[in-house]
């Protein structure tokens, strides 16, 4: 139905998905999947390798990994500490292709790392990247004061973290700000920490995606901002992000699946369902426009409790980090 007209997602696997429900194969990406039946999580990989499919996805070309883990909505000490385990093997095994590509040493050496917490800290949905910031254990002021062994071991990483706001607060691209530090502090590599959008209603606060291809602040709301990629901060760009908030359009579209269903069950509204369920994808286009328009269009909904989610997702984010560069 409308998902293949325009509702907005920043997940990699959404995209993939569109394109499997039209049984059409993408060439040049890769969609692998792994599923873990004792802790109820499911890794999915996607790669994009070539440009075209790149264009065909709507995304850059690079690796995104998607963790769906239905405990992370849950304020479940034992399970958030095993999805920060998951989430830092993943984050350190994009850190060692990266710096083999980039032939930057070893895995084993120190690194400089810069954690950009994106989003506006006033608004819930929105401060996922902010929170993990003020959960990081950054290190970059005492190693570079006292020297790595003042930390009492053999490596320490230095990390530092930066929460550039949103323009509406001061004025500047968050980009700008980021590329004004990079330039300072030269980083050997940004993590960039934001909410996102999903189309699935049911990945709210479950999911994260890990990506090696940077990222563009605001893209899942329509609020298309610079992006901090490689290529405009000179050095490698990993995004994390979790799907906070649907859009109106994606509400309407569950909405009306929903009840097509329940018209084909009923046998004396049979007739209705089928109706619906034969329109051309155009007609069902038009008529879900309809429905969000024009009061809806633009609107993001986002769950009651995302106080408490984005408060311990946020913790799990930033343990995930935490042991990576302890």
């Amino acid at each position: 139905m409308v998902k293949n007209y325009g509702v907005r997602t920043d997940l990699a696997l959404e995209e993939r998905e569109r394109f499997e429900s039209d049984n059409v194969e993408i060439p040049g990406v890769i969609l692998e999947e792994e599923y873990d039946e004792e802790q109820e999580i499911r890794t999915t990989r996607v790669v994009i390798e070539t440009e075209n499919g790149a264009k065909a996805m709507g995304k850059p070309v690079g690796t995104y990994l998607t963790i769906e883990a239905p405990n992370l909505a849950v304020p479940d000490d034992e399970s958030h500490m095993e999805i920060s385990a998951l989430l830092c093997a993943h984050i350190r095994t994009l850190i060692e292709k990266m710096r083999e590509k980039e032939k930057a040493g070893t895995a084993g050496e120190d690194l400089s790392v810069l954690v950009v917490g994106l989003g506006n800290r006033e608004v819930t949905p929105d401060a996922l990247g902010p929170y993990v910031a003020d959960h990081l254990c950054v290190t970059r002021h005492i190693v570079k004061e006292y020297g790595k062994y003042a930390m009492g071991m053999e490596h320490a990483n230095m990390i530092s973290a930066i929460v550039p706001g949103v323009m509406g607060q001061t004025g500047m691209e968050s980009a700008e700000i980021v590329r004004g530090i990079v330039g300072e502090t030269h980083p050997d590599l940004v993590i960039a920490v934001d909410a996102l959008a999903a189309r699935n209603s049911r990945r709210l606060n479950r999911t994260v995606q890990i990506a090696d291809t940077g990222i563009s602040p605001g893209s899942g709301v329509g609020n298309h901002r610079a992006g901090m990629t490689e290529e405009s901060l000179g050095v490698p760009v990993i995004a994390i992000g979790v799907p906070t908030v649907v859009d109106a359009a994606t509400i309407a579209n569950d909405t009306m699946e929903n009840l097509v269903r329940a018209l084909e069950d009923c046998e004396s509204l049979r007739g209705v369902g089928e109706a619906l369920r034969s329109c051309s994808p155009g007609e069902k286009q038009e008529f879900i426009r309809e429905l969000v328009a024009p009061h809806l269009n633009g609107m993001f909904v986002t769950p009651k409790d995302v106080d408490e989610m984005v408060h311990h997702i946020s913790h799990t984010i930033a343990e995930a980090l935490n042991m990576l560069f302890a």
